[in-house]
């Protein structure tokens, strides 16, 4: 008898440590928000159920709303489109809809896509980053949703890095572009359906337009958990995002691409490895190795940057060898990305002074700062530029403390 209490307890236990993203939520409890409804969905090939059905494959097959359009970000709606590419509109071979493409020459919906549409609804997995440009396509499907008076709804997931850490200057306005869109640092530390509550509370759209916005919350995840932990499983949300060990640390490594030395694209782990042609290897890993980076092993790498299909055609030194770091996470829970992309970078340029360079607009619109270059160049040290942008991080989390639904 016992034994069977004992079983019968565990089950509750289990069933209620499953986290379940606002997609299951919005089928299972709330589909009144949008049953009979004329939707559009913006939407890509993360946004999956957990029998592994596409949302909007399973919504077309119930029949209980009519699907005017589809909404596609970089990448396309199905994720298979290299990182920068121009896609065009198109129709979806497996529904027949009409999908519009936002990362074109258009990148927020108009007037006409919207023609029709009660209910705008936005699933995308995003990776905490602030120039990972869903969050962008989020920002101006919002907006858009505002000056046409449509109502939206975000199906929110976890944040895959987690929701603690917060890091990175925040944005200034001469740098703002599609890769840093609104005032928030590199890494923000919130979901995307916290992230869509603050862009509309906090009057940051044009003429102060605010929309009809209602949040699926996901349940049963906690702001310290990272993916690893979700119980789900991982898709990757763009061609170069293959792990969620490359997701963590991916806040401070894209800052590579703002300058002369290759982020990985071309190798099977982007992000992961980094290197250049005249960069010594053994000499950066023993300066890396006096500072006080946590959660990460550097180990030395030679490789060549290839064209991969569906990943990038062109990369960085594309055919020519490199010399750099492969990237391991030993701690996840110990990783700070952006001081780890800071340090890396600074370590490279105090070595090779005059190999290094970097792509000042890339770099600025990234950084989302552009004083940080003359500081790295000036040779202030790591702390000294983490530190210039503490007293502004500190103002942020106190706006961002309004609008976190977790604990």
């Amino acid at each position: 008898m016992k034994t069977y209490i004992f079983l019968f307890l565990l089950i509750p236990i289990f069933s209620y440590s499953k986290v379940l993203i606002g997609i299951e939520s919005l089928i299972s409890d709330q589909f009144h928000l949008i049953e009979n409804k004329n939707i559009g969905i913006i939407t890509n090939h993360t946004s999956v159920i957990p029998s592994g059905k596409h949302f909007v494959d399973h919504l077309f097959e119930m029949k209980k709303v009519n699907i005017v359009a589809l909404f596609g970000p970089e990448h396309g709606i199905r994720g298979d489109i290299p990182d920068g590419s121009i896609i065009n509109n198109s129709i979806d071979a497996l529904t027949g809809i009409t999908i519009y493409s936002l990362y074109g020459d258009i990148r927020k919906p108009t007037k006409d896509m919207l023609k029709g549409i009660d209910v705008l609804i936005f699933d995308i997995q995003d990776v905490g980053a602030r120039f990972y440009t869903y969050i962008s396509t989020l920002n101006n499907c919002i907006e858009a949703a505002a000056e046409n008076n449509i109502k939206f709804i975000v199906c929110d997931r976890p944040n895959p890095i987690g929701g603690v850490k917060v890091a990175g200057p925040i944005l200034k306005p001469n740098v703002k572009s599609f890769v840093g869109i609104q005032p928030i640092p590199v890494q923000h530390g919130m979901t995307v359906g916290e992230l869509a509550m603050m862009f509309n509370d906090e009057g940051w759209f044009e003429n102060n337009v605010k929309a009809d916005l209602t949040v699926i919350k996901v349940r049963n995840w906690s702001r310290s958990q990272l993916f690893d932990q979700t119980g789900m499983n991982w898709i990757n949300p763009s061609p170069n995002m293959v792990s969620s060990e490359a997701a963590l640390i991916y806040p401070g490594l894209c800052l590579i691409e703002g300058t002369n030395v290759s982020e990985g694209r071309g190798t099977l782990k982007p992000f992961l490895t980094i290197g250049a042609p005249y960069i010594d290897s053994d000499r950066l890993i023993k300066e890396l190795q006096q500072t006080d980076l946590k959660g990460v092993k550097f180990n030395s790498i030679s490789f060549t940057p290839v064209a991969i299909k569906n990943m990038n055609a062109n990369p960085k030194y594309k055919d020519k060898p490199c010399k750099g770091l492969q990237i391991q996470v030993t701690d996840p829970q110990e990783v700070e990305a952006v001081k780890l992309g800071i340090t890396i970078i600074y370590l490279i340029n105090s070595l090779h002074k005059s190999e290094f360079k970097f792509d000042t607009t890339r770099f600025n619109r990234l950084m989302g700062d552009d004083s940080i270059i003359d500081k790295i160049l000036a040779g202030k040290t790591p702390e000294d530029i983490l530190g210039s942008w503490e007293s502004e991080l500190t103002n942020f989390i106190k706006i961002r403390e309004k609008y976190l639904f977790y604990n």
